[in-house]
């Protein structure tokens, strides 16, 4: 019988296989539209950090991608809790909060794995060369581990779909344009970059861009990342707590 972390895990794989078609196409359209209007008509004679804009732009798409569809997690959890009362269920089943954290983590950390895969394979599609190596599968991990964590967390406290929709404007739709996604922080003001380094995604699109350019990464950021990802799975095991109770 499969107990804990898998019972829960397991229920999310199931979920995610029978809309997988949908969410590939869905994780697609959007970055699609992002490298024919930004990348390959505009960046072809753009140049950073001698990349291409199209090279600069891809690495960025996937850090970006990665942290929305672990985020995306929340909703997920709160149609169960709001629409079919599955928290309920696990309310009374023997499963510990951990144990839950563990399966909804790793389950949004799976769809974002695999929301940056796509895009990795679209910039492939467009003829970018990137270095696949493991510094990029760990920023991934890492990056996919702090808002997979954030969103199980957030997900316990919000009352309604309108407060999700609220989180989501206010923590992942401004982190998305100003993380280091389409430009580098530093054409930015040194106030903001001071504010902006504070935040998780400008830490991973910064490992995964050069670990992408076959660079040596900055353990910097990944220890931040691991440090942030563990602050977050902390708080979404209270919040959790805080719920069952």
């Amino acid at each position: 019988m499969i107990r804990g972390w898998s019972a829960v895990y397991y229920r999310e794989l199931l979920i995610l296989k029978w809309r997988f078609s949908r969410l590939v196409g869905a994780w697609s359209v959007s970055p699609l539209l992002y490298l024919i209007a930004f990348g390959y008509a505009m960046g072809k004679n753009i140049t950073i950090e001698g990349h291409t804009y199209i090279e600069f732009l891809i690495p960025g798409l996937a850090a970006m991608a990665s942290m929305t569809q672990a985020f995306a997690i929340g909703s997920e959890i709160n149609i169960a809790r709001f629409y079919w009362h599955i928290f309920e269920e696990f309310q009374a089943a023997p499963i510990s909060n951990i144990a839950y954290v563990i399966g909804e983590v790793l389950a949004g950390m799976t769809r974002a794995l695999l929301a940056g895969l796509v895009i990795l394979i679209l910039g492939a599609l467009f003829g970018v060369v990137l270095s696949y190596n493991g510094w990029l599968w760990l920023a991934f991990v890492l990056n996919a581990f702090v808002f997979a964590s954030l969103a199980v967390g957030l997900a316990m406290i919000v009352k309604s779909h309108a407060d999700q929709a609220m989180m989501t404007s206010f923590v992942i739709t401004p982190m998305a344009f100003l993380g280091g996604t389409f430009f580098p922080l530093e054409h930015l003001p040194v106030w903001a970059q001071k504010i902006l380094i504070l935040l998780p995604l400008p830490h991973a699109a910064d490992a995964i861009r050069s670990a992408a350019f076959g660079e040596a990464p900055q353990l910097s950021n990944y220890l931040i990342l691991l440090v942030a990802g563990v602050i977050a799975f902390f708080f979404a095991i209270l919040t959790v707590k805080k719920a069952r109770d």
